[in-house]
């Protein structure tokens, strides 16, 4: 009672109010007029706009434009390859404010201690983090994961504050079919279920809705969003280092539709974020690809904190939460201030934080691996090769004949089909799945992850088995990571020995590692704008049409091994 009385006095004028921003021109998320006033704010809450105010402190936004702060509909941090506290420390200044993370990617490898460590780290943080409870651990029984999370794990958290609902449920099929299990973690969640679900249609999609699957992040082209919002899924654009759909989704961007989208990154490096941006990115992007302007900024806040439940906030007015983004150009979504729950953002927003010890050091569980490793029998006629699509995560399929040499099959950088192995690093069965991918453009070298969706074991892909053996031996070695071989040599690497998917470094070691990386992958001819997060994606069997598990190769369309 005492705050809320603090608040109407400041409101009402009666008293100064803590903040004020003067000169700023408020945009209206409902008309999309821009309107004139201070905004008066009170603690972590707006109490007032439109209207002149006085204040204790003052905050020049003369020629500004304020809007809400931006929301990322659906984010792995954990992919981001930093902390929830670097992450947060990239990507506040570009306007996010609040974020929707899976934690699932982190799961996969340490159960539910992963989701206890996102947890604390979201009560710590700066940012408001929240955290779905992840549906899928394993994604699939096609391949081996570091930990495996049942309902009975899950509902301990399911309290908790800072929880949402349900991660995405990835296992469509298991849905589809009815899988008991599945089945059992949508019963629990009903008031939210994430969605994941490339290019389902029809009565499947139907049914999956009918489950209680309340969004898609996996939209990937414009028939496909028509069908899933006339069908009432709210779809979150996606702008991710590897998988770029705005560009395609953007006619979707009315203000008729905008209630019913937003934006999401899933996975997006430090690196992406420096040079490019993070939700503010999305926006500028989808306004260039003819988005309606209002329509953009509602999507990436107003709709997606209602779409999470998130009433506080999502508009400049009083009552909300004070998260505000002032910007200078609305078309080019150009961030000159941010306030994150009533204070200015600054070096100082990121200091004095509680600290959470990290976890996962010691992940990576496998042997040395020799070139024998690697070798696969030649067999007549053609082989299945995996074909990657840039800028999706979505591949295709082709057959290939291929060179042969000693009885074995090899990797043809005339058709540029480089040899490709998953392998099993959590310390249950040695596994190595074995196959051929065609579009990394390698004329020679390898490069090997240990980020490999969704079980995140050991990925590599490369001209010579000597390389790829080269390149896991040193991801082993540095207990996590991205390595690029060229000749027997490492030529550039990034360790990642936080469960084998995060650094321990501040964010901008680890931008500045990528760019190594990126530099050298590209006098090894790699034509990809982030080749080891392409890498990553193609161990992920609940994503059409074609990859690869440590159990082999896997024909998604069909769901079985081949």
């Amino acid at each position: 009672m005492a705050e809320l009385s603090r608040r109407i006095s400041q409101a009402l004028g009666e008293v100064p109010a803590e903040r004020v921003l003067r000169g700023a021109r408020v945009l209206d998320l409902v008309t999309g007029d821009l309107r004139e006033g201070d905004i008066a704010i009170c603690g972590d809450r707006i109490v007032g706009t439109l209207e002149s105010y006085d204040g204790a402190e003052v905050i020049d936004a003369d020629g500004l434009i304020a809007v809400p702060g931006f929301i990322d509909g659906h984010v792995h941090v954990e992919s981001s390859l930093v902390t929830p506290f670097e992450f947060e420390r990239v990507v506040v200044p570009r306007g996010t404010t609040t974020a929707i993370c899976d934690p699932h990617e982190a799961a996969n490898v340490m159960g539910v201690d992963a989701i206890r460590y996102f947890l604390a780290c979201a009560e710590a943080m700066a940012m408001d983090l929240r955290v779905q409870l992840s549906s899928c651990v394993p994604a699939t029984a096609m391949e081996t994961a570091g930990a495996s999370l049942s309902i009975d794990d899950l509902l301990p958290f399911a309290a908790h504050p800072k929880v949402v609902g349900l991660a995405e449920l990835m296992n469509f099929p298991g849905v589809i079919a009815r899988d008991p299990d599945v089945l059992a973690k949508a019963a629990a969640f009903q008031h939210h279920i994430d969605g994941h679900a490339p290019l389902l249609s029809g009565r499947p999609l139907n049914a999956y809705l009918a489950a209680g699957v309340r969004n898609d992040h996996e939209t990937s082209n414009i028939e496909e969003g028509r069908e899933k919002l006339a069908k009432g899924m709210h779809l979150l654009l996606r702008e991710g280092s590897v998988a770029r759909d705005v560009a395609a989704l953007a006619p979707l961007m009315t203000l008729g539709a905008s209630p019913y989208l937003s934006f999401c990154t899933d996975d997006r490096s430090p690196l992406e974020v420096a040079e490019h941006g993070h939700i503010d990115h999305a926006i500028r992007h989808a306004i260039a690809r003819g988005a309606d302007v209002l329509a953009a900024y509602r999507a990436a806040t107003w709709s997606a904190a209602r779409h999470f439940g998130l009433t506080d906030r999502g508009l400049i007015a009083p009552g909300q939460r004070a998260d505000i983004v002032l910007v200078s150009d609305l078309v080019a979504c150009r961030v000159e201030k941010v306030i994150l729950a009533g204070r200015p953002v600054d070096p100082a927003t990121f200091e004095g934080r509680a600290t959470v010890p990290s976890i996962g050091r010691g992940s990576v569980k496998r042997d040395v691996v020799t070139t024998a490793d690697f070798e696969l029998p030649a067999s007549s006629g053609s082989r299945p090769v995996i074909q990657i699509i840039p800028g999706k995560i979505i591949t295709g399929r082709l057959d290939a004949v291929l060179p042969v040499r000693d009885g074995l099959a090899q990797a043809d950088p005339e058709q540029d089909i480089a040899k490709i192995a998953v392998l099993e690093r959590h310390g249950k069965n040695g596994n190595i799945g074995l196959g051929f991918v065609r579009g990394f453009g390698l004329a020679e070298g390898a490069l090997a992850s240990s980020v490999g969706h969704d079980s995140h074991n050991i990925c590599v892909a490369g001209m010579s088995d000597a390389d790829m053996a080269a390149a896991v031996n040193r991801l082993i070695a540095l207990g996590g990571g991205f390595v690029a071989v060229r000749n027997g040599d490492v030529v550039a690497e990034l360790a990642l020995p936080l469960m084998g998917l995060m650094s321990d470094k501040p964010a901008h070691e680890v931008e500045a590692g990528l760019r190594h990386l990126r530099a050298a992958l590209r006098e090894m001819a790699c034509p990809l704008d982030d080749p080891f997060i392409q890498l990553a994606f193609l161990p992920l069997p609940v994503i059409p049409s074609l990859k690869i598990t440590d159990r082999g190769m896997f024909d998604v369309d069909r769901f079985e091994l081949i």
